[in-house]
């Protein structure tokens, strides 16, 4: 079965404008956020998943403002001293450290079920995600999260991130597909990368690769992944500075399914024949392919729609369907190419759209994609998962109860420096735990 485990939005959920390669997050920079409503749409998500027979879990978001990143690099007193200090001082460095981006959990980790693994074990990297500072201190309270959750020796095994340099900049499964026939069964890799360290490819000019080949290389061996079932394939250096920083803006994929932009790879046609040629081979399954061409929805409006961060999920009945953001809705374009995919259904097995709204997220950089992280798991596997993390209709009540308790219904830069924040935020992680059952996860906790 697959889990789609989802980060809850954090309180400090705001508009930082902190990676330059990303489009939304650029545009909107500063503007009032809505941590409440941010945090709302992404369980009512949850709930829609969950509603249609998905099994789903949450990640609790990370503690912010982070307070021990600034001690490090020499901030002293207390920590509304600290705060202070560094928002009069250091602005940008102090937004960095409210960033709620553990919100999308795709980039948390990349996950390998134990069908691929030659250990027969769950493989589980937190991304070192060292591209963007206000992401690159998150991996350690990732792992530790990951752990607390899948924490039976039997059937999981955890390791480290990679090691905190450029040549192995990791973005965890944003770059990363599994294609497959049953999700039980074997399947086969896609590794996508930006950037190599080793060899002379041609790379974006506008904006810095994130994800590089070498990094993606360690991921499959540390994971035990057969390298006869890998694809390791370029993003579009024409993409990427388009604003697709990550390849899950750009492609998606489920199962014998993938969606994706004609514009993906530096070589899109050889990739997909690598992929259909694979996935026969060693799954006897056909790929079936769904390429979208410049003509038909062109790359800025593929990124300004996020159209391919959908999450292309397999229904009881196996057929599938298409969870998109609300922004497809709005586009002309967009909504007229999901309506004919809809109407050829006699060649994939997409039968339904569902155009869910995740404005918050959306405005800050994320579709649905992005929030969830998945682990296939065997029966045996998921019963040996921490449980209280999964979303039932009692943990919705009782996550809406603690948002609507502890969020703020608008957050600006200037209301981050709020020591009251500070104090509500951790208030309400502490709490989180409880109702999660998952002990002591972050630094304020004894």
């Amino acid at each position: 079965m697959e889990v789609n485990f989802d980060g809850i939005v954090g309180p400090t959920h705001t508009f930082g404008g902190l990676s330059d390669d990303d489009m939304a997050s650029m545009q909107n920079k500063h503007l009032p956020s809505n941590p409440k409503e941010a945090a709302l749409q992404g369980l009512a998500k949850m709930k829609v998943l969950h509603e249609l027979g998905i099994k789903q879990g949450v990640l609790p978001p990370q503690e912010r403002p982070f307070i021990p990143i600034l001690r490090r690099l020499g901030y002293g007193g207390s920590d509304f001293d600290v705060i202070e200090k560094v928002y009069q001082n250091n602005p940008s460095l102090y937004a960095m450290c409210c960033s709620s981006s553990s919100m999308w959990a795709a980039n948390s980790a990349t996950v390998s079920p134990s069908a691929d693994s030659e250990d027969r074990l769950v493989h589980f990297t937190p991304a070192n995600l060292l591209s963007k500072f206000h992401r690159s201190f998150e991996p350690s309270t990732t792992g530790k999260i990951l752990r607390h959750i899948f924490h039976d020796p039997r059937y999981f095994i955890h390791h480290p991130p990679l090691p905190y340099h450029l040549d192995y900049a990791d973005e965890g499964a944003a770059n990363h597909t599994r294609l497959c026939g049953s999700f039980e069964q074997p399947g086969i890799q896609l590794f996508v990368f930006g950037r190599s360290s080793q060899e002379k490819i041609p790379i974006a000019s506008r904006f810095f690769p994130r994800q590089t080949k070498e990094a993606s290389q360690a991921i499959s061996r540390l994971h035990a992944l057969s390298a006869d079932r890998i694809v390791f394939a370029q993003q579009n250096p024409a993409a990427i500075d388009a604003g697709v920083f990550h390849n899950d803006v750009i492609s998606v994929g489920n199962q014998s399914v993938f969606f994706y932009h004609e514009e993906a790879f530096i070589e899109t046609e050889k990739t997909i024949e690598a992929l259909r040629r694979l996935l026969y081979k060693e799954c006897q399954v056909s790929l079936v392919a769904i390429q979208v061409s410049s003509k038909e929805i062109s790359l800025s409006e593929a990124v300004k729609t996020y159209l391919f961060n959908s999450q292309l999920i397999t229904l009881p009945d196996h057929t599938m369907a298409l969870i998109v953001p609300k922004e497809c809705e709005k586009s002309l374009t967009v909504k007229n190419f999901l309506q004919t995919l809809l109407s050829h259904e006699g060649e994939h097995p997409i039968r339904h759209v569902i155009y869910q709204d995740v404005r918050q997220s959306m405005r800050n950089g994320g579709g649905p994609a992005c929030l969830r992280l998945r682990v296939v798991l065997q029966p045996e596997e998921f019963d040996a998962i921490h449980h209280p993390v999964l979303f039932t209709t009692e943990l919705y009540e009782k996550l809406v109860c603690w948002i609507e308790k502890n969020y703020r219904e608008q957050l600006t830069f200037a209301d981050c420096a709020d020591p009251l924040l500070l104090q509500e935020s951790r208030q309400a992680l502490d709490e989180l735990t409880g109702i999660l059952q998952l002990g002591s996860l972050y630094s304020f906790q004894k």
